[in-house]
């Protein structure tokens, strides 16, 4: 079957997809988009968080003919081309919260919508909104606080306009 979907705000087609396969397949494999990670393909560790029209999914559970006509935003469309990082990516550079980096584009992914709904979120609603991202390398204390930056930068832009 053929899937059309718009992906970081191009239109993309995928050909000859089998009725099984995964969007984070089609992301990673057929659209050469490999920021979504392929860990646990059960839906339990978070690494492949998209959101799929706005709303956060973990893409190995949601098949790839359920995305047709539909928006999907990756890690890899969080900031605008030319322009660098995302604020959230910079701010996990900058609390040190990347370490071997397999999870971290699904914290992205979860950070940036839970900072576009909830800008100045409380400890309890980063741990409620990160709750299906999981991390082997780090205590979550320094993701916790790449989130409370990227929150307060937010807050500091907001002010200045």
């Amino acid at each position: 079957m053929r899937v059309t979907l718009t992906v970081n705000g191009r239109r993309h087609q995928a050909d000859d997809v089998w009725e099984g396969e995964s969007l984070l397949y089609v992301l990673r494999e057929r659209l050469g988009l490999p920021g979504s990670k392929n860990a646990c393909e059960q839906g339990e560790c978070g690494s492949c968080t998209v959101r799929l029209d706005d709303v956060p999914v973990c893409s190995c559970l949601v098949a790839a003919g359920q995305a047709q006509d539909r928006d999907v935003v990756t890690v890899e469309g969080l900031a605008d081309p030319g322009t660098g990082l995302a604020p959230v990516q910079q701010a996990f550079l900058d609390a040190g919260a990347v370490q071997c980096g397999f999870c971290t584009p699904g914290l992205l992914v979860a950070t940036d919508d839970l900072l576009r709904h909830c800008p100045q979120p409380t400890d309890a609603d980063i741990r409620e909104a990160l709750s299906g991202n999981l991390c082997r390398c780090t205590g979550y204390e320094k993701i916790l606080d790449a989130v409370r930056l990227a929150a307060a930068r937010s807050g500091e832009t907001a002010g200045e306009r």
